[in-house]
């Protein structure tokens, strides 16, 4: 048995949102239905990639407005990382999770990407993503942002 073991890369490539609204006095969460071939159908927050020259809080307000329209976000860093292992290519994907309070008046403007959305409670956000690990990180936020003020040390001035 020689020393020498395969690696399985780890690659930094994207960035992940969740967007806060207070509505009624309660914090929802946005979900979007996907309508593109990649996850097609599927149920989650926002995500999208790193542009180069972009910092990954660059791309996360990038892909928000792009993805929803809202260009007004108060933007925090959470310490949670969305994690795929992709069997095709064998790498583990790793994308920094964010959060975004919008005021109540924003609107969602769809662009292609997705064909439906919804403000939902944290509950019902939880039971409503697809993909193993969403849940947990909806549960991180619930407890770090929603259930009470996010520390200022994790928010990004911009």
């Amino acid at each position: 048995m020689s020393g020498d073991y395969g690696e399985v890369p780890i690659k930094c490539t994207g960035v992940a949102i969740v967007l806060l609204k207070k509505i009624e006095n309660e914090y929802k969460a946005l979900l979007l239905k996907r309508s593109t071939s990649i996850l097609n159908n599927v149920w989650c927050y926002i995500g999208g990639g790193i542009k180069e020259g972009e910092l990954a809080w660059e791309s996360a307000l990038r892909e928000v407005k792009e993805e929803t329209g809202i260009t007004k976000v108060l933007l925090y860093t959470t310490n949670k990382f969305d994690q795929i292992y992709s069997p095709k290519e064998n790498y583990i994907y790793v994308a920094p999770v964010f959060v975004g309070y919008v005021e109540e008046q924003q609107e969602v403007t769809l662009n292609y990407e997705h064909n439906e959305y919804k403000w939902l409670s944290l509950k019902e956000a939880i039971a409503m993503v697809s993909l193993p690990g969403n849940d947990e990180v909806l549960m991180s936020i619930e407890k770090h942002f929603v259930m009470r003020n996010p520390s200022e040390y994790l928010r990004i001035e911009n």
